[in-house]
């Protein structure tokens, strides 16, 4: 398990030994003129009540960890690893665990003024700054961004810098052309009974990348037919089982080689790759570099 992973693990262990509560800490990794970065843990559980907050500032949160359900003033959705929470300054907002224990999320959160700046240099002038919906699933488009931002938080004090100022303008850029011709997320959300069994896939795959799990496989962990799974899982995540698994698996990977002085190809297996050529260039496709140039990145 990827070692951004393993710290929530450990989290929720402690926790477990302890009988407390469930609770958020939150780390600033990173800060600048008008922009925050917090490494944010969440312990709270099935048993917790779901929590109500306000957004102080403008959020984008990349989920590298667990899942949870977020509801906002523009969704509702469910939370999995490579997708991104958004969050309108103002907006009240709420967090729960109905199904599953625990998340982590490394989020940039922006100052009202900072962020209206920024939209109208993206060439949204004359319109009030929001985001268009409550998540973003889990994309191509978006992947490096998680997978860095992850390394990141996880490397030693002695470890990579990543440039947090860019990366904050950076993707607030891509989150906003995104809006630009995608739709929101799902208006309605599934039946809870549904949506239980999809959170328990998704720790099964998150639990075991590597493992070969096919969507019959995965729909009779489920319950459900190949077809019914099917149809609940993507519209629960918005992406396909099939999607969900190799970007859970290149994530890992890409953990891996940023931590690990393991082989590309020992890598590539442990990661449930069996051949690497198809890992090299999945990989390539996701994070736009080679496997060695990405660990090259972070050796420097």
């Amino acid at each position: 398990m990827a070692k951004i992973a393993l710290d929530l693990e450990h989290a929720l262990a402690r926790r477990a030994r302890e009988a407390s509560k469930g609770a958020t800490a939150s780390r600033i990794v990173a800060s600048g003129e008008g922009y925050s970065v917090a490494d944010v843990l969440c312990t709270c559980g099935p048993g917790d009540a779901a929590f109500e907050e306000r957004h102080g500032a403008f959020c984008i949160a990349l989920v590298v960890a667990g899942a949870f359900e977020y509801r906002c003033a523009t969704g509702h959705a469910l939370m999995t690893p490579g997708a991104v929470l958004l969050g309108n300054a103002g907006e009240c907002f709420e967090c729960g665990h109905r199904h599953r224990a625990g998340d982590r999320c490394i989020a940039f959160h922006y100052r009202p003024e900072f962020f209206e700046r920024l939209f109208a240099d993206a060439g949204y002038a004359g319109r009030a700054p929001s985001f268009a919906g409550a998540r973003i699933e889990p994309t191509r488009e978006l992947a490096s961004y998680v997978a860095t931002a992850g390394a990141g938080v996880a490397a030693s004090a002695n470890g990579p810098d990543v440039p947090w100022d860019e990366m904050a303008l950076s993707l607030a850029a891509r989150v906003l052309r995104h809006f630009d011709g995608a739709r929101s997320v799902e208006p309605k959300p599934l039946p809870r009974g549904a949506l239980a069994r999809v959170v328990d896939t998704l720790k099964w795959i998150d639990d075991a990348p590597d493992t070969a799990l096919g969507v019959h496989r995965l729909a009779e962990h489920a319950g459900l037919s190949p077809y019914h799974f099917l149809r609940t899982f993507e519209r629960a995540t918005g992406v396909t089982p099939h999607q969900y698994v190799l970007r859970a698996r290149l994530r890992h990977a890409a953990q891996s080689l940023a931590d690990d002085p393991d082989k590309v190809v020992d890598i590539a297996f442990a990661c449930g790759f069996a051949d690497l050529s198809n890992f090299n260039r999945a990989f390539r496709a996701e994070f736009g570099v080679a496997p060695r140039a990405y660990r090259k990145r972070w050796q420097r």
